[in-house]
């Protein structure tokens, strides 16, 4: 306790603990609240994350290539702390990698049953097909990948070549200069707490979910709230056992099972499922995609009164947006020693290439089976997503192995991805986070653990997906404002990274002595 930041950590804290309490005393209340909140937020703000998105895809690209993508994080005689495929391991699963196992499945079909209205296309049809491959494109490749990338690079450069304080408001020290770290700081990362554990409660929904479905499949148990319960409980315990192990045993360990995992699962799905439709509707729909790249980013369905673009693509940016301001603590972190080219490429590019690969294969046989079978919608409609990620893996060969496998999977998964996020928490939480001394202490983690379990499971009981939703939706309004703010002192920083580089002047400074000397 003695090293919590008090005006931080308790704001945030106390109003998710609020919510919660108020779901258990007055249910209506709770989601009569919540429901009238996110109504709000994607009727008037969805343009706003759209527009954000496709910016943040411009910067990137822009960055990489501009004077900035030389330099090095840490200052020019920085060792890296980890490898190359460590580091990409790392950041690929400690980011979407959760939301891959569930959606992948289950989102096409969504899109085939039931395509956006406004659009007048026949679901089931082969142009629904087409739609609904190339929505997963823009969903899981490169835009989300840019709001993590741009932050996360800010405070890479801020705490390492700036040399800012362990905070989310250094990202903004090229703007505001060190005012950012008074009250105003404090102020924001509290609010960077509130969106992050709203985000996580989301992803963390979305995976108890999916294990339920596995386990519904396994044993026969119903997929309901005690199950989910249950699950909520071993996840939060094995996620709060990891993250107290540290950066170099946990999250490095299980990153790379993670990694290996979903190069076996990929190539095995690939081999075994329908691999001809699957790469002949891969480029298909990925030449949609190039072609309507702008449209379909900035698609709202204002002008027919469309819900469908709030409740899919502002949902989806909304959480990237929940997760990227605080999640950029970590990532910034492991940044240590390489270039800043380096990092867009395994922040940015290569994952954006892994989701497409992941998408194309798993998205690919969904709708395989979908418009062949014709099954699945009333699977979807009966038994809920969760049960359609099963139902397609059973109509794989070996289905009673690899059930049992992708269970495992979608576990790891989450629990590395939470380990993270509670580093990131427990560090925004704490007093003197420095390189030299990177890790909070464990009771934070579990205060913070224990905190999101308990969100996660209240809205999925009684909102179920919809609830994911909300929660997403609801952390993303203040994080975007946040991250938006985060690009222009990026585009800041690209123009002359000389004049804010403080390894440069200690360089300069080691040098003179060893002349000297």
């Amino acid at each position: 306790m003695k090293s919590l930041k008090h005006w931080v950590f308790w704001p945030p804290f106390l109003f998710v603990l609020a919510a919660s309490v108020l779901s258990f005393t007055n249910k209506e209340a709770f989601i009569k609240i919540t429901t009238g909140a996110n109504d709000w937020v994607i009727a008037n703000v969805g343009w706003v994350f759209s527009l954000a998105g496709l910016f943040m895809v411009v910067v990137c690209v822009g960055v990489y290539f501009s004077k900035l993508g030389k330099v090095r994080i840490g200052g020019e005689n920085a060792k890296p702390l980890l490898s190359f495929r460590n580091w990409f391991a790392i950041t690929l699963t400690t980011t979407i990698a959760a939301g891959i196992t569930f959606w992948g499945i289950a989102e096409p079909i969504y899109h085939l049953v039931e395509p956006p209205k406004s659009m007048n296309l026949e679901p089931n049809s082969a142009g629904a097909a087409i739609f609904s491959m190339s929505t997963m494109y823009l969903h899981w490749t490169i835009t989300p990948y840019a709001i993590y990338c741009i932050p996360a690079l800010m405070f890479a450069f801020a705490y390492y070549n700036m040399k800012q304080p362990f905070s989310i408001g250094s990202t903004l020290a090229p703007l505001l200069g060190n005012k950012i770290h008074g009250k105003w700081g404090k102020a924001l990362d509290a609010v960077c707490l509130y969106t992050l554990a709203l985000g996580m409660a989301a992803a963390m929904g979305t995976s108890i979910l999916n294990l339920a479905g596995g386990v519904n499949y396994l044993s026969g148990l119903k997929s309901a709230s005690l199950l989910w319960a249950v699950i909520a409980a071993v996840v939060m315990t094995t996620f709060i056992i990891s993250a107290s192990t540290g950066l170099m045993k946990g999250i490095r360990i299980l990153s790379d099972i993670n990694f290996k995992l979903f190069l076996f699962i990929i190539v095995f799905i690939f081999l075994v499922g329908p691999t001809s439709y699957i790469l002949n509707l891969g480029t298909e729909s990925f030449g949609y995609y190039l072609t309507y790249f702008f449209e379909k980013s900035l698609f709202t369905g204002a002008a027919a009164n469309d819900q469908w673009p709030q409740w899919w693509t502002t949902f989806y940016w909304a959480n990237w947006f929940s997760w990227a301001a605080l999640t950029a603590l970590f990532l910034g972190r492991i940044a240590y020693g390489h270039t800043v080219r380096a990092f867009i490429i395994v922040n940015f590019a290569l994952p954006a290439a892994f989701g497409g690969i992941w998408m194309t294969i798993f998205g690919g046989t969904s709708i395989y089976l979908q418009m062949n079978d014709g099954k699945f919608g009333d699977i979807l409609t009966s038994s809920g997503p969760e049960a359609l990620v099963y139902a397609a893996l059973e109509a794989m060969p070996l289905s009673e192995i690899i059930i049992p496998l992708y269970l495992f999977i979608v576990f790891i998964a989450f629990v590395t991805s939470a380990d993270s996020t509670l580093a990131a928490m427990g560090g925004i939480s704490s007093k003197g986070i420095t390189p030299e001394s990177p890790e909070p202490g464990i009771f934070i983690k579990v205060v913070w653990g224990i905190t999101i379990s308990a969100v996660a499971w209240v809205m999925i009981s009684f909102a179920k997906i919809d609830g994911i939703k909300m929660l997403s939706n609801l952390g993303g309004v203040p994080a975007v404002l946040l991250v938006i703010g985060i690009v222009f002192a990026l585009i800041k920083v690209a123009k002359d990274p000389g004049k804010y580089d403080r390894t440069r002047e200690e360089l300069g400074g080691e040098q003179k002595r060893d002349r000297a000397g």
